[in-house]
């Protein structure tokens, strides 16, 4: 059952992720900033609101071109963009530790993406992660291989069994 678990949890996905694709998210973002100047120009009576949206999208290319990021739970905490901003990798990733927090130390994270069974002792410590992460959503590499909620089911339950 284990080998089976770890078999399916390595798998690649068989869609592309297309939110990791950096390219796929800025042709989005500048698709829609098209999409925006193309309504400001025909329709008169929302030239404000699209102004507002087309500066919304210029702050999100921004932010993408510099593979940058803020967790807005530690802005809202903290009041400081300085303490909330997370860089991502070269690919736009954001990094997690085990136990599915945002990192930005690459030796305490890695991407949500790179994790499987293997990267927990418990089968609680890897169904924290799971949540944390997106759970059954965003389980693109499968710790939840029958979807029904629960990761890694085969881990034992606490670290003494």
């Amino acid at each position: 059952m284990q080998e089976e678990e770890n078999k399916i949890n390595n798998e690649a996905p068989k869609t592309k992720n297309i939110r990791g694709n950096k390219k796929v998210r800025l042709g989005v973002i500048i698709f829609l900033m098209a999409v925006v100047a193309v309504l400001f120009i025909v329709w008169e009576k929302a030239r404000m609101f699209l102004v507002i949206a087309f500066v919304a999208l210029l702050a999100a290319l921004g932010l993408e071109i510099s593979n940058t990021d803020y967790d807005l739970g530690t802005l809202v905490k903290t009041r400081s963009l300085e303490q909330s901003e997370i860089q991502r990798d070269e690919s736009g990733n954001l990094l997690f530790d085990k136990l599915g927090n945002i990192t930005n130390d690459v030796t305490q994270g890695k991407q949500a993406s790179d994790y499987n069974c293997d990267d927990f002792s418990t089968q609680p410590e890897a169904q924290n992660f799971f949540e944390k992460v997106g759970g059954t959503g965003n389980d693109l590499y499968r710790l939840d291989g029958d979807k029904d909620g629960v990761a890694c089911e085969s881990l034992p339950k606490n670290p003494k069994d």
